[in-house]
């Protein structure tokens, strides 16, 4: 059943229910509160804001519903769960949980997964590589983002598909891609023009959850 509830499915209890959510609870903040139970679902108010929670489904702010009846809900918050009736609610036992920065990166027409992002506050275009060891670019890039790879760098060679290439390695202060930033980056600048674009490496990825649907590329931030 969508999220949007249907009166005409769900009858005049819902309706008086959705009534009863559009008025204010201005003392709500702070607390995790159960305003509507069914079957298999429950509507809490967290923080001040509705949620329609199902079993089986996803967490909302670190908050699962197990089971549900028109009674009581069954939940589990932060590992440990704990039963609710219409009404109850959570005080400062409860803190909120936001969901980690998720960025989902959709495959262009040849199959490949490029994103807008930033490497110590200048906009970059990244490839999305799992092949690559580390974020790679070449010098032009590098000197566009004020990185001095001579005095900083520590050289190196790399196999690349090109041959065996000199590289410094460097350590990049903030890398960002949506709303995911991760700090202390090892990254590799090649000499001459490989890579054409910045290669988003596994010194990234690799500390990130990653997950392919199709095409579709989610990137999640682990805590």
């Amino acid at each position: 059943m969508s999220e949007r509830f249907s009166a005409r499915l769900l009858g005049p209890l819902l309706q008086g229910l959705l009534l009863a959510l559009s008025i204010p609870q201005s003392d709500a903040a702070g607390n995790l509160q159960i305003v509507g139970l069914f079957k298999d679902q429950a509507v809490l108010l967290i923080d001040g804001k509705h949620h329609v929670l199902r079993a089986g489904g996803k967490p909302t702010e670190g908050i699962k519903l197990i089971t549900a009846t028109s009674r009581e809900a069954l939940l589990e918050i932060d590992g440990q769960r704990t039963r609710l009736g219409l009404g109850n609610h959570i005080g400062t036992r409860y803190a909120a949980r936001t969901e980690p920065p998720t960025v989902r990166i959709w495959a262009n027409g040849s199959g490949m997964f490029t994103t807008i992002g930033s490497i110590n506050g200048y906009p970059v275009k990244f490839l999305v590589d799992t092949g690559a060891t580390m974020v790679a670019m070449n010098g032009s890039q590098a000197k566009r983002l004020g990185l001095n790879v001579v005095l900083d760098g520590e050289p190196q060679w790399v196999t690349t598909a090109s041959g065996i290439e000199k590289a410094y390695r460097v350590t990049l202060d903030r890398v960002k891609v949506g709303d995911i930033e991760l700090t202390n980056i090892a990254s590799a600048v090649l000499d001459g023009d490989f890579p054409t674009q910045v290669l988003l490496g596994m010194s990234f990825l690799n500390r990130l959850e990653m997950q392919r649907d199709g095409t579709v590329l989610e990137l999640r931030k682990k805590y």
